[in-house]
């Protein structure tokens, strides 16, 4: 999947924007902006990609991401079948980080927020909010412009007090994916979410940018912090996980679904990753449902 820059700036009369989408799927485009955003979901189900974060979502999650990461909400299959009647449904707000104009957040009583906008860097997940909260951040779009305003402090408050998250993407990608001074990473990156499970390699990932091996392996490992097999195989793995979360597959199928050429290496790098093998991984999440 191509990586999209895309524009969400605000019209020209609002500082920020919040939108209510219901289609019959989200948009599937693999995308960033330099808008940090908000998103509540309301209807559907599918993968989340969030810089390197793999991972299944369901409605009623609340993930802030942080300004130009990479990200996608990808629905299941079925609701891309043409006689499907089922909705994809979010809302979803953009805002820069000098809305509220430049150091706004950097005076001392925003700090706590401040450091939430950090974090975001990484994609952050909500895990347990008070539906008191969501509805509070639901409510936003029904506010005139200046309560607007207020209330998104209100909320962005509530969140940087809120210590049950989850950090989503490796810091290593962020800092490489804002750091890169030029397209390679963005063709990388491309290239490897859409072609990680057809068994692709450092020496095919290398000859698609014009590196030799040994000079792209240099490079990779500059950027990110680790070898390119290393982030390769987490990709593999975190899209595995998916699978196995959603039980329809077996072990040894969505080892080669998940572009791995054997089910022992498979398991091998499984457990590397996750402390655990792909069958206690499975057994323990299916327990805690």
């Amino acid at each position: 999947m191509k990586l999209h820059l895309l524009n969400r700036a605000s019209v020209s009369d609002r500082s920020f924007s919040v939108n209510h989408n219901l289609y019959p799927n989200f948009l599937r485009v693999w995308h960033y902006h330099p808008e940090l955003e908000l998103v509540v979901i309301l209807k559907s189900s599918g993968t989340r990609f969030i810089g390197d974060s793999i991972e299944k979502f369901q409605e009623g999650e609340v993930v802030l991401i942080g300004k130009n990461v990479p990200h996608m909400w990808l629905n299941d299959e079925i609701y891309f079948q043409p006689d499907s009647a089922l909705e994809a449904e979010a809302l979803a707000i953009h805002f820069t980080r000098d809305f509220l104009g430049k150091g706004f957040f950097d005076i001392p009583e925003m700090k706590q927020i401040s450091a939430l906008l950090a974090r975001a860097d990484r994609g952050v997940k909500f895990n347990g909010l008070h539906e008191d909260l969501i509805a509070k951040i639901m409510g936003l779009i029904d506010l005139d412009p200046t309560t607007r305003v207020y209330k998104i402090i209100e909320v962005l408050s509530h969140l940087s007090k809120h210590d049950n998250y989850q950090l989503l993407s490796s810091a290593s990608f962020v800092n490489a994916f804002q750091k890169a001074d030029d397209s390679r990473m963005d063709k990388i990156y491309a290239y490897v979410f859409e072609n990680f499970n057809d068994g692709i390699s450092a020496s095919d990932v290398a000859e698609m940018i014009g590196m030799n091996k040994s000079a792209f392996s240099r490079f990779f490992m500059k950027a990110h912090k680790k070898p390119f097999t290393r982030y390769l195989n987490e990709i593999k793995v975190g899209y595995a996980c998916r699978l196995l979360l959603e039980n329809k597959e077996s072990i040894t199928s969505i080892a080669y679904l998940s572009g791995f050429n054997n089910i022992s290496n498979f398991n091998r790098q499984f457990k590397v990753i996750h402390g655990l093998a792909p069958s206690a991984y499975l057994k323990y999440h299916s327990s805690n449902e």
